[in-house]
């Protein structure tokens, strides 16, 4: 299991999300966007729009997804 935050995935805050792959990290910090935008967080709004139309762009998009698997890669386990 890893800590990695909102913020270390693209995001505003310093949430933090618990999770054993990059790719689950990536759900839970979805979730967590939907969510803040949901209950009328305007902080969030920005970065849930980043996120969605990063993958319009599908070589962009591999490419921060490349990455963010490197970064959560090098995390230290808890």
């Amino acid at each position: 299991m890893k800590r990695i935050t909102c913020k270390q995935l693209g995001g505003p805050c310093d949430t933090v999300f618990h999770a054993n792959t990059a790719d689950e990290a990536i759900k839970l910090q979805d979730k967590h966007l939907k969510d803040m935008v949901a209950a009328g967080d305007t902080v969030h709004a920005d970065a849930l729009k980043e996120m969605k139309e990063r993958w319009r762009h599908p070589f962009k998009a591999m490419g921060w997804y490349n990455q963010t698997k490197k970064d959560f890669a090098a995390l230290p386990k808890e």
